[in-house]
């Protein structure tokens, strides 16, 4: 350990949590390591995060937003992030690409990223792997775990037989699911949480607020609640349409951040989010589009 380290341990048998101050709120994180009888694999190395109390030989990416990788650069060993996502680690500009930003918003993105996580222009090295990926530590598997939604390659990563289910930004809060991203999707985000509803873990780990979560129970209660958050927009949105509206005036109406909230990202999530639930409705039979381009609930 360092001298006055900026978050807690928490030893979950062969895992630890890194927790720093504040609890994992953004732009922090929960950062995960797996401890094997042969290899140490870290697992989003966040902000508060650097190489003297991690000595790893492997980091694994969950996705490519720039909270999971704020840490990267005081590691100099192999870097590994699903196929869909290593392009972003790779380069801090296809990083930006992926939001879907305006060039106005864009560059206040990439000066709110310098000014927070001061990241390098991106991490070449770093090589893509697929769902199921076997992280062999020896005594200690970490086997990857394709959770798509948030992102195109969003993932999270089993440890076993520790029972640890990493699924970082399938985070449980009380905000609710983020897909505001190009590669995002309601529909996968759907199918994810029903995978790892699935999973029988002991403990379920998230990089922001909630942290850890012990037992199946507790989890699947807790993941139901979260899956609500979608439900409840497109039931908001749903009356928002009792009349044609553009999307503009969707965007402006927010089905994710509230009014007051102002922060560079916050009408390209919303303008995302509101194309995809509008998608997803018009699929279901449940909007119309008219002919000036404005969407109706039918």
């Amino acid at each position: 350990m360092t001298t006055a380290p900026s978050f807690t341990e928490t030893r979950f048998d062969e895992v630890t949590v890194l927790e720093p101050a504040g609890g994992g709120a953004f732009p922090r994180g929960n950062t995960v390591v797996a401890h094997g009888s042969e290899a140490t694999l870290v697992l989003d190395p966040s902000l508060d995060v650097d190489h003297d109390p991690v000595d790893a030989d492997a980091v694994m990416i969950s996705h490519a937003h720039e909270d999971h990788i704020a840490g990267l650069r005081h590691f100099d060993t192999a870097m590994f992030a699903h196929h869909d996502e290593v392009g972003g680690v790779r380069s801090l500009q296809v990083l930006l690409d992926g939001y879907g930003l305006t060039p106005e918003e864009r560059a206040a993105v990439d000066a709110q990223i310098g000014d927070t996580f001061a990241l390098t222009p991106g991490f070449p090295e770093a090589q893509g792997i697929g769902d199921g990926h076997v992280f062999d530590l020896g005594d200690v598997t970490a086997t990857v775990v394709h959770l798509p939604g948030h992102t195109r390659g969003h993932c999270g990563v089993l440890v076993e037989p520790t029972g640890f289910f990493y699924i970082a930004d399938i985070d449980l809060t009380s905000f609710g699911p983020m897909y505001g991203d190009v590669g995002s999707s309601v529909d996968d985000y759907l199918a994810s949480i029903a995978r790892v509803r699935e999973v029988d873990a002991r403990w379920y780990g998230t990089f922001h607020q909630k942290g850890v979560v012990e037992g199946s129970r507790d989890f699947r209660e807790r993941l139901t609640a979260y899956e609500g958050v979608i439900h409840r927009r497109e039931e908001r949105l749903l009356e928002f349409l009792d009349r044609p509206r553009q999307l503009h005036e969707i965007v402006e109406h927010r089905l994710v951040y509230r009014p007051h909230v102002q922060m560079p990202f916050v009408d390209a999530v919303e303008r995302r989010t509101a194309q995809l639930h509008l998608e997803r409705l018009t699929r279901h039979g449940q909007v119309t589009r008219t002919d000036d381009g404005s969407f109706h609930r039918t």
